[in-house]
């Protein structure tokens, strides 16, 4: 049996087992999030390890000290819906994402919410995904799902990967 390695960002890593469950498979773990108060949580979960760093960070100013091969978002994205925005959140992933490495995203899909906790979202769909990313990044895998909510309501997801091929900028 091959053991998982490599470093994975966790963006918008709130208080998710994600991370957690992370560092259990070997992997070493950069979790991000907006929130401090998120961050102390999952901290207090996860623990301390010389495999895990926590980030209080805006994603769009995120600069990490050291590449990542993954990098995972499950529902920041959409909460970006200015183009500026968008733009400033694929330089931080093309800051951080090392050729090769991966994005796993799931996102409002065209046809799911249009906003979420009261605020405004952007909806997607692969295509628009890979024309947001550009050049140096291909779409490896997609899907459209519907996700469960606490509440008992149902959104759709766009569910993305896209590999990194190059280093080019858009």
């Amino acid at each position: 049996m091959t053991v998982p390695s490599g470093r994975v960002a966790v963006i918008g890593a709130g208080v998710t087992p994600l991370a957690g469950e992370l560092l259990s498979a070997g992997f070493d773990v950069v979790a991000v999030d907006i929130s401090s108060a998120a961050i102390e949580t999952l901290r207090s979960t996860v623990g301390e390890s010389t495999h895990v760093e926590y980030v209080v960070a805006d994603v769009r100013e995120l600069r990490l000290a050291d590449t990542v091969d993954a990098w995972h978002d499950r529902a920041v994205f959409h909460f970006l819906v200015e183009p500026a925005d968008q733009e400033a959140y694929v330089a931080s992933v093309r800051s951080a994402l090392g050729v090769g490495g991966h994005v796993v995203m799931a996102t409002f899909a065209p046809d799911g919410p249009e906003s979420c906790s009261g605020l405004p979202v952007a909806r997607h769909d692969a295509a628009s995904l890979v024309q947001r990313f550009g050049a140096g990044f291909e779409l490896t895998e997609s899907f459209e799902a519907e996700h469960s909510t606490p509440g008992g309501s149902t959104q759709r997801f766009t569910h993305a990967v896209l590999r990194r091929t190059s280093a080019h900028e858009m």
